[in-house]
């Protein structure tokens, strides 16, 4: 859904479309598992258009320590600011204020909300993500998953490079 910045009046318009999980690309870090949901509104405040509202998505993700696949439902609430590239100025330096930097600029006009939404999914994937939090994770040596099974790996062997540090 594209939205046309030139479009949007000063009252809010409602919004509410999903995005199918197969078109969301999470770039590596998991997939959309389902659909995408949007419910919000744009409107219009002097030159910036806001997009706010909230997304709601479940996402298939791996454990950080033992690679299970885990699925989470993530729901985020944002307000997004996009000023067309047209209002700006044409300096070739220019002093942003602590506002200034939350703002996007759109070129062409035109804002893809599927990327919005994309965009705010990434945002709120957490860096680690563990199935339990007593998740003991793959063994180094077989690659085991230590939850399932307890292998037999000598667990006290020390890294060569590291023994020369254990007489301290």
């Amino acid at each position: 859904m594209l939205i046309d910045l030139a479009s949007v009046g000063t009252s809010p318009k409602k919004l509410k479309t999903e995005f199918a999980g197969a078109l969301i690309d999470l770039e590596g870090e998991g997939e959309v598992a389902g659909d995408a949901r949007f419910d919000g509104e744009t409107y219009r405040d002097d030159e910036r258009v806001h997009i706010r509202g909230m997304v709601t998505a479940e996402v298939a993700i791996d454990c950080t320590r033992c690679l299970e696949a885990l699925r989470r439902k993530i729901e985020i609430a944002f307000d997004d600011v996009f000023i067309d590239a047209s209002h700006e100025s044409e300096k070739a330096e220019t002093e942003l204020s602590v506002a200034d930097m939350d703002e996007s600029l759109v070129i062409g006009g035109r804002v893809d909300l599927a990327e919005v939404v994309r965009e705010q999914i990434l945002l709120a994937l957490p860096e680690q993500m563990f199935c339990r939090e007593d998740c003991r994770g793959l063994c180094p040596k077989c690659g085991a998953n230590r939850n399932l099974i307890d292998c037999s790996c000598d667990r006290e062997e020390i890294d060569p490079r590291w023994a020369a540090l254990k007489d301290f």
